[in-house]
């Protein structure tokens, strides 16, 4: 069960909101302005936060950068009737991982809240041991005895996330979403192309394996 706050100063936002994400299943905490959001978090554990920008005491730009003095990953999703680019630029360069414009699609907020919890997850297990196997979050490295492989960053993290879920079949759409994110002007014949040289770097290993699904996507499957 994953905890969102939803931090708005309008009573009939955090409402419909916090409506939302409880029939999805989520728990819901509510806040009206950045600082009662910061109290709160001292008293319960949150794994995500959907936060308006215009706000009283705290607005939404003051408590992302706050969170991220404070060197916190949490992920924030923020949501405001500012559409210029140069909003949502302060909104990242503040910190915030996403940025959704009003009115809100009930929709897109909930699938980019799935994928933000998604990446959220890949980040906080820091290794994956299959066998003789250890893949190394933090140094981007799969060893196997005295062989140790430096992997590139979207290479690491494709193989990461396929093997943090052996056995379930991803698209490549949502591969690319997680990986190089939604927003990346990249293809996702990027997804094949990186597949492929996973595939050839790791050719004989015994303890997993990159398959194909046709019509859908890749999977990984542990052999040991």
């Amino acid at each position: 069960m994953f905890h969102i706050l939803v931090v708005d100063d309008d009573k009939n936002t955090r409402k419909y909101l916090s409506a939302v994400l409880e029939a999805e299943g989520y728990t819901a905490y509510t806040a009206s302005n950045g600082e009662e959001a910061l109290a709160l978090m001292d008293k319960a554990y949150v794994d995500l936060v959907v936060l308006d920008v215009m706000m009283p005491k705290m607005d939404g730009y003051a408590f992302t950068e706050e969170l991220r003095r404070a060197n916190s990953s949490l992920p924030v999703l923020m949501i405001s009737a500012k559409q210029l680019p140069a909003d949502r630029h302060k909104g990242f360069l503040a910190g915030t991982d996403d940025y959704m414009t009003k009115p809100i699609d009930e929709t897109e907020m909930l699938l980019r809240i799935k994928a933000l919890l998604r990446r959220a997850q890949i980040a906080s297990e820091r290794k994956i041991v299959i066998g003789g196997v250890t893949l190394d979050y933090d140094s981007l490295t799969v060893t196997r005895g005295r062989e140790t492989q430096e992997l590139p960053q979207k290479e690491f993290y494709l193989l990461y996330k396929l093997l943090s879920y052996p056995g379930k079949i991803f698209t490549r759409i949502q591969l690319m979403d997680e990986i190089w994110g939604a927003d990346s002007e990249t293809g996702w014949e990027t997804v094949t192309v990186h597949i492929g040289r996973l595939r050839r770097r790791f050719e004989g290993w015994e303890e997993f394996e990159i398959v194909s699904v046709r019509g859908l996507g890749y999977k990984a499957v542990k052999k040991v």
